[in-house]
């Protein structure tokens, strides 16, 4: 209780959401500048159950937008890492490693264990694969994108009229040929608000982004919302 004094003493999240929380099963799927502080502040409101699943190591290139992680960490699975850093912040959650590349041939299995399912992954295979299983499993899909200064998340599968990546990409856009350029803050602002759709669908006040798409430029400082 006196954890989460400050959340629980709002009348949206109270004791009741709390409890909702703490019984929550989260599957992020990728443990990188998205992800980090998605993780970050899942563990932080008690989501009770959080699973991480990310094949990649650290490498220091990572560290200018991969907050979990610090120079003693490289070479070290992110996985396992993050998974650390939730009983780190607070020793009661249950946290899973799933130290291995998701793929149609463990998807299924993997997110069966979740109700909610966050996409921080960056290609389109791995996002239409998520998004689909979750439509058909009926699980909570969580989108999130990253690139330069700008940032975009949505949800699918949610609410009374459950939405479909395949609506907003009908065709998948053409992946980078080389790393992409990103500033550590627009990843980290974009994970944020990942993390608060997640907290809303939980605990179940205010407006979450299904049939919506947020569209966020950290250069410009402005934000919008398209109606999909």
């Amino acid at each position: 209780m006196e954890r989460h004094l400050r959340q629980i003493a709002l009348n949206e999240i109270g004791e009741t959401g709390q409890s909702r929380l703490r019984g929550a099963r989260v599957l992020v799927v990728g443990a990188g500048g998205l992800g980090s502080p998605l993780i970050a502040y899942l563990a932080g409101a008690g989501t009770g159950n959080i699973g991480i699943c990310d094949y990649d190591t650290v490498s220091i290139s990572n560290l200018q937008r991969q907050i979990l992680y610090g120079e003693n960490d490289t070479g070290l699975p992110k996985a396992v890492l993050a998974a650390g850093k939730v009983k780190a912040t607070d020793s009661s959650l249950h946290a899973t490693a799933h130290n291995l590349k998701i793929g149609p041939g463990n998807a299924a299995g993997i997110i069966s264990g979740y109700d909610i399912i966050a996409d921080c992954c960056d290609n389109f295979e791995t996002r239409y694969l998520l998004n689909d299983l979750c439509l058909s499993s009926g699980r909570i899909y969580v989108f999130g994108a990253v690139s330069a200064f700008s940032g975009q998340v949505s949800v699918f599968g949610y609410g009374s009229r459950p939405r479909s990546l395949r609506e907003l990409f009908p065709d998948p856009p053409e992946e980078p040929s080389s790393p992409m350029p990103i500033t550590g803050t627009t990843a980290g602002i974009t994970g944020t608000v990942m993390a608060n759709q997640i907290l809303k669908i939980i605990c179940g006040y205010g407006t979450v982004l299904s049939g919506k798409l947020w569209i966020y430029d950290s250069k410009k400082e402005e934000s919008s919302i398209v109606e999909l």
